[in-house]
């Protein structure tokens, strides 16, 4: 009986270092303190930030005079502080436009193509992309400093400014 008690408590024990070490949220590869400047249907901000990351998430904090004011995560939905979890395509809907792909605002905080590289100008300090349809008006521009969203159709902008 004690052999199988041994067995049952290793087995038990193993279990839980596994679920302990495995479920635990991975810490930020990337975190760059930026100015950040969001002017959408929903959010007017304009003042200091971070954006961090790892592989599996993105996340967008906000600071006014030092103080936290906003935070929103990017993984398999968006998390938004004090309104709770969505879908990407709620989160667009609510807070950019619906018209936009569901991966927008995590490959712009990412410095990443838009809209599956649509109209990808190469240049020798990132990129640029111009998008434009029915329903929208996008200049997208990423540098090694900067990134910059514009959508004059809707009346969006996201700029990012990394501090050095």
């Amino acid at each position: 009986m004690t052999q199988y008690m041994t067995r049952y408590s290793t087995l038990w024990a193993s279990l839980l270092l596994l679920l302990l070490s495995g479920c635990g949220a991975r810490p930020f590869v990337h975190n760059d303190a930026a100015t950040i400047i969001l002017k959408t249907p929903k959010i007017r901000f304009a003042d200091a930030g971070y954006v961090r990351s790892n592989e599996e998430k993105v996340a967008l904090e906000l600071f006014t005079a030092g103080h936290p004011v906003g935070k929103f995560e990017i993984e398999n939905m968006v998390c938004v502080e004090g309104e709770g979890c969505m879908r990407k395509s709620s989160f667009n809907e609510e807070y950019l436009n619906r018209h936009y792909p569901d991966t927008l605002m995590e490959n712009v905080l990412r410095g990443r193509p838009i809209y599956e590289g649509q109209n990808l100008l190469k240049k020798p300090y990132g990129f640029e992309q111009h998008i434009m349809d029915e329903h929208v008006d996008i200049k997208y521009r990423v540098t090694k400093r900067e990134t910059y969203f514009k959508d004059r159709s809707n009346r969006v902008l996201i700029k990012i400014k990394k501090q050095q």
